[in-house]
């Protein structure tokens, strides 16, 4: 573009990539010590790059960050045509030199200096290289209008109005407009389709026979949105929590925080807003829901911080979450639980978490990643997994064997001897999901799984009916 040895400086953070990483960085570090909350909140709203170099490399590696693809094949044009290209770098220096280094597209680096905000030091820095209009630069932020006016021409990253504003204090090379979160990506980040976990809520009254009551059906659907609030204000958390490891897995890669298609900021409010929907829910169903629900959020993030790296615990602690689903049903609608549904629920939901456990560390092998301990476990504990798994989706079905000749089931079902083919269809289902694990072609969540899976569905239309043909 410039033939004249004018050089384009580009801004890191929004503009060469989407990801706030210093945003990233200040949530790792309260993930490692939460007493830095307070002292990386200053620092945040300063704009102040974030003197915890914990874990660093995890978010700062240049080859996991998502680059604006647009803005890129655009560069990789000007660099063949002569342009020299600077990467300016405001309080990370080694970032920048890694991105550098990664893209190969840049004839240098450029640090500023401590004090002031981050677009005067980026003004300062450039103006004593290049003198004043002695440069074009790039940004993204409304902040670095004072860049801009300090620029010879500009390039915009943002929308069109951003441009306009930029255009009134100097010209506008080009504006490369940054793309809206839709209600899609909202959707794939709250995680919506694994609400379809809390349909066990309605387990109590749909087996106590009494779903078809208005209040009951009520109480179901509040506690069901309740138990997706709060899940899904752990999912988004964690998520930012994760946004390093995530970019670096080879599916988590595309979620919407790993591509910063949402930011950290967004995120936060959101998983806030969906915690603060579900203890409103939670207090219009009672204070017994409410506690089971208080003790779901609890477990789960202790599984997400602790319980998952502990071998055999990570397992029971998910087949537990499960469980709570419908202990929560039953405090919902006042029904009294089941000794044998409850017994049914811990073992097959065991059998499901050595499934997902087996399914992730069966990937590691194949990625050649289990060479050491992955989670307290390693490549010989595959087999001992899947015997531990089978085993226990196998008592699940002696649970229902033993409940249909039970005095419970002969009072709630006229015909429960039909009920005897429930055992060889979940006999049939747990192993073939189990044949499935065992030949890789299971991904990390078996429930997941089986909503997509034409064999699982005819196998739970066919319980259902053969439940309905029982009464």
């Amino acid at each position: 573009m410039n033939q004249d040895g004018v050089p384009l400086c580009l801004d890191i953070i929004g503009t060469l990539t989407p990801a706030n990483i210093r945003h990233e960085r200040s949530i790792s570090a309260f993930k490692a010590s939460p007493p830095l909350l307070g002292r990386l909140l200053h620092r945040w709203r300063a704009n102040e790059p974030t003197a915890s170099r914990t874990r660093e490399h995890e978010h700062a590696e240049a080859r996991y960050l998502p680059f604006r693809t647009d803005l890129l094949q655009w560069l990789r044009q000007q660099h063949s045509s002569g342009q020299r290209l600077i990467l300016v770098a405001d309080g990370d220096p080694q970032l920048a030199e890694q991105i550098a280094v990664h893209l190969g597209l840049f004839d240098e680096v450029i640090p500023t200096g401590a004090g002031g905000s981050a677009a005067e030091r980026k003004r300062h820095a450039l103006v004593e290289r290049f003198g004043e209009h002695g440069f074009d630069y790039a940004g993204s932020d409304p902040s670095d209008m004072i860049v801009w006016e300090a620029s010879r021409a500009a390039l915009v990253v943002g929308d069109r109005s951003l441009g306009d504003s930029v255009g009134l204090r100097t010209r506008v090379l080009r504006v490369f407009e940054s793309t809206k979160p839709t209600l899609r990506t909202w959707i794939k980040a709250i995680r919506l389709h694994q609400w379809v976990k809390n349909a066990l809520v309605f387990l109590p009254p749909l087996l106590g026979h009494r779903i078809a009551e208005p209040g009951m059906l009520l109480q179901g659907a509040m506690a069901f949105v309740a138990f997706g609030c709060c899940a899904s204000s752990v999912y988004v958390t964690n998520d930012l929590f994760d946004i390093a490891a995530d970019r670096e897995h080879p599916r988590k890669r595309h979620r919407p925080f790993a591509t910063a298609q949402l930011s950290v900021r967004s995120g936060l409010y959101a998983g806030a807003i969906l915690l603060l929907c579900a203890m409103l829910l939670a207090a219009v169903i009672g204070w017994l829901y409410a506690l089971v629900l208080a003790c779901y959020y609890i477990i789960t993030w202790s599984y997400s911080l602790l319980l998952k790296q502990i071998a055999l615990l990570d397992v029971m602690t998910l087949a537990g979450l499960y469980t709570l689903r419908i202990i929560a049903g039953a405090a919902a609608t006042r029904i009294g639980l089941s000794f044998w549904l409850l017994a049914f629920s811990v073992f097959l939901f065991l059998s499901l978490g050595f499934v997902k456990r087996y399914a992730e560390l069966y990937d590691a092998r194949k990625a050649a990643e289990l060479a050491g301990h992955v989670r307290g476990y390693d490549a010989d504990d595959l087999s001992l997994i899947m015997s531990f798994g089978t085993a226990a989706g196998y008592c699940a079905v002696v649970v229902i064997a033993l409940y249909i000749n039970s005095a419970d089931s002969i009072a709630l079902y006229h015909h429960h001897k039909t009920m005897w083919l429930i055992c060889p269809l979940m006999l049939f289902w747990i192993s073939r999901v189990w044949m499935l694990t065992a030949r890789g072609q299971m991904q990390d969540d078996p429930v997941v799984f089986a909503l997509g899976d034409r064999v699982s569905l005819l196998v739970l239309g066919a319980l259902g009916l053969i439940v309905l043909l029982s009464i």
